[in-house]
């Protein structure tokens, strides 16, 4: 299996998230999940769920609805700096941080490191594994481009959640996919979810 530590922040936007966690795990990925105290406040503001605060219980509530494999699904609270994600002797092949606040974002292009989330990402750039940052803010200040162009110069992914339109889509999840097909796109994964540039809709 292909481990993926997957990071939801307290930007809006947390459906994008939710969806790439449900493909990653759908794709036989393991997934190491870190959720920030605003990415549950998001939760419950944009889709009314109200996400357990403890990881034991928050792992319980997401294999209720995405049945998996044993094991696939780990999650750890801000400040466990015991987990997997928090060493370069144990990372996972990639990370994504998505929705991924300013803050958060910030925190990652000064390398701050001040809990688990920001730890897992310094770790992932110093070795020199993918990291993808899925912004959803607008309009940029000139700090957050200076703080984007600091994190691609260290080797990151900016990936702003800008769906396109080409593909004419109906519904909110086809735009949500959209986003979400990108990264899996940069992370290697296969993925139906938006048909190729050029190629006919299967």
């Amino acid at each position: 299996m292909k481990r993926i530590t997957l990071a939801l922040t307290g930007a809006s936007g947390l459906a994008y998230g939710l969806r790439l966690l449900e493909c990653l795990l759908a794709g036989g990925c393991r997934v190491d999940l870190l959720v920030s105290q605003a990415a549950r406040v998001v939760a419950r503001q944009e889709l009314d769920l109200a996400l357990p605060t403890g990881s034991g219980e928050l792992a319980a509530w997401i294999a209720a609805r995405h049945p998996g494999l044993p094991g696939q699904l780990r999650v750890y609270g801000r400040e466990e700096w015991y987990a997997p994600p928090a060493s370069g002797s144990n990372p996972a092949e990639a990370m994504v941080v998505c929705p991924c606040s300013m803050g958060t974002l910030a925190a990652i292009a000064h390398g701050l490191a001040d809990n688990l989330i920001e730890r897992a990402a310094d770790v992932i750039l110093k070795e020199r594994r993918p990291l993808i940052l899925v912004p959803r803010e607008t309009p940029f200040s000139l700090i957050h481009l200076r703080n984007m162009v600091r994190l691609a110069e260290a080797g990151a992914t900016i990936l702003p959640a800008n769906p396109g339109f080409y593909h004419r889509p109906q519904t909110v999840q086809a735009v949500v996919d959209y986003v979400v097909a990108r990264v899996l796109d940069h992370l290697g994964l296969p993925q139906a979810l938006l048909p190729r540039w050029g190629e006919p809709e299967t």
